[in-house]
């Protein structure tokens, strides 16, 4: 979701249609946005006095995963398997993609780590 203009950027732009007279075509063009969202802060501005952004609504989501040890033990337990093999595996009803993103949160992955391990070549003692 796109970031909000910020409020004192919108009482800018107002103070300029309003104030020092400048048409809402005019105000699109010098400040670099678009009509509509003139329009639209006009319209807020009528119906509630100010043209503050509307608070954004966090998602209440219930998780369907909600032991979160429980799930790294199961992790452990069955991490080489597939996501769709873990996911018929989990207790209850879960999606591939909620699995994919939980494992993402707790950090699994499956890439191989490097290790600090040395050359395997050892020098035979002839020199060049």
């Amino acid at each position: 979701m796109a970031k909000p203009y910020s409020e004192d950027f919108r009482q800018k732009v107002m103070q300029a249609i309003e104030l020092d007279g400048l048409k809402k075509s005019e105000a699109s063009q010098v400040f670099n946005i678009s009509r509509n969202t003139i329009n639209l802060w006009c319209q807020r501005k009528a119906e509630t006095g100010d043209v503050k952004p509307k608070p954004r609504q966090i998602s209440q989501q219930n998780g369907k995963i909600s032991d979160w040890e429980k799930f790294r033990d199961f992790v452990k337990e069955h991490g080489d398997k597939t996501q769709s093999e873990m996911a018929d595996l989990w207790d209850g009803e879960i999606s591939q993609r909620t699995l994919c993103r939980a494992l993402q949160k707790i950090g699994h992955t499956r890439k191989k780590k490097h290790t600090g391990t040395a050359n395997g070549m050892k020098p035979n003692g002839q020199s060049f």
